[in-house]
């Protein structure tokens, strides 16, 4: 029931035109229908097609496998089989010019939507763990790049995946060997060579399946696609485009000889850097010690203690001044002082008389007869009475 109802709706289609890649042709003998494969080059998908000779003969009459043609024809769905065919009644073979102008719409398409852009391209490791290689099975590209770079660094490893590069199973399987690659945590770059070719050859590097694949790669890509002037749409898609497989090599690993001379021409600079640094505070510190400072520092020393020694004699010179006018002054103040004592004019034969209370007594109405009174001498004191006054 449900085989009758797809074969009803493919009924209905009526007459389309179809596009893809020729996988086979078939002529068998004795008949006029010739049955053509037509593969859609960036998908896992054929068709069987029929068609009179007559029709093949006339459109395409040197047409060969692997050659991209445009075929009117009509769907048909064989409910007992499940099967689905084309039955063709034009068959054209698309021509160079027309090809070139699908590519240039392509890259147009492409390049709008910024798969182009170099802003989004990322730069290879400088030494990667281990690189991916997609190309042909023992080609000239695998030999280039493999020799190549391991002249270059002896110890790199690859992971090869071995693809159909032209025909109409490249796409396919160019597709896989990318997302095998692309999920491997080990490697760091990806290499898809392929040796030089017809533009009817490298069309499989053009196809816009594939540049989308490469551009959704996590993986830094390189592509060395045929020879310099060949430039597939998949090279711009690329993080980085190498003109041939030898040089994709290049790109992709350093040259272990040129290192080494890098690292000794380092090492040169950095031991003359030194010894030029060492040379120069050498010069500085042996200035250093020519000073007089450095070179006899008991001489500071000696200054120094003079100057201390200067100091203290002028310092003991200002005190003993000092004194010595202080001791004269004070013998001056001393005399003066004796001078004005009454105990100097006791000395000359006076004495003092007072009262018991202590008061001097000045006149002779300050006593009465029989008060009595001390005298106050020179060498001591006498007591006395008043007979009259």
């Amino acid at each position: 029931m449900v085989s009758q109802k797809i074969g009803a709706w493919v009924g209905k289609l009526g007459w389309v035109w179809v596009d893809g890649q020729l996988a086979q042709i078939t002529r068998r003998p004795g008949t006029q229908v010739v049955f053509l494969t037509l593969r859609d080059p960036s998908a896992d998908l054929s068709l069987t097609v029929t068609a009179h000779r007559d029709v093949l003969d006339t459109g395409a009459p040197n047409l060969t496998e692997g050659a991209r043609v445009i075929l009117h024809a009509k769907p048909e769905f064989f409910p007992a089989r499940g099967t689905l065919s084309l039955r063709a009644d034009e068959i054209r073979q698309v021509g160079l010019g027309e090809l070139l102008a699908r590519l240039e719409r392509l890259k147009k398409l492409l390049a709008a939507e910024g798969l182009f852009d170099p802003r989004r391209k990322r730069r290879p490791p400088f030494l990667p763990r281990r690189i991916g290689l997609v190309t042909g099975r023992a080609s000239a590209a695998e030999r280039d790049v493999l020799t190549n770079a391991r002249r270059r660094w002896p110890a790199v490893e690859f992971r090869v995946v071995n693809v159909a590069v032209q025909g109409p199973t490249a796409v396919p399987q160019i597709l896989d060997a990318l997302a095998v690659l692309d999920q491997d945590p080990d490697t760091d770059v990806i290499i898809l060579a392929r040796g030089g070719g017809s533009v009817e050859d490298l069309l499989p590097f053009s196809d816009e399946a594939l540049c989308r694949a490469v551009f959704a790669c996590r993986t830094p890509i390189i592509t060395a696609i045929g020879h310099e002037t060949d430039t597939p749409l998949v090279d711009l898609v690329a993080d980085m485009r190498a003109s041939t497989p030898t040089d994709a090599a290049k790109r992709a690993v350093p040259d272990l000889a040129e290192e080494r001379q890098r690292i000794a021409q380092a090492r040169g600079r950095i031991g003359r850097a030194v010894a030029g640094l060492l040379d120069r505070e050498q010069h500085r510190l042996d200035a250093l010690r020519s000073r007089p400072v450095l070179a006899r520092p008991e001489v500071l020393l000696d200054q120094r203690a003079a100057e201390v020694g200067a100091l203290r004699d002028r310092a003991a010179r200002c005190l003993r001044h000092r004194l010595e006018g202080g001791a004269a002054e004070l013998g001056h103040t001393v005399a003066r002082l004796r001078a004005l004592s009454p105990g100097a004019t006791l000395q000359r034969g006076y004495a003092i008389v007072q009262r018991p209370d202590g008061a001097v007594v000045r006149r002779p109405d300050q006593v009465s007869p029989g008060d009595p009174v001390r005298l106050r001498l020179a060498g001591g004191e006498l007591t006395a009475t008043v007979a009259a006054s």
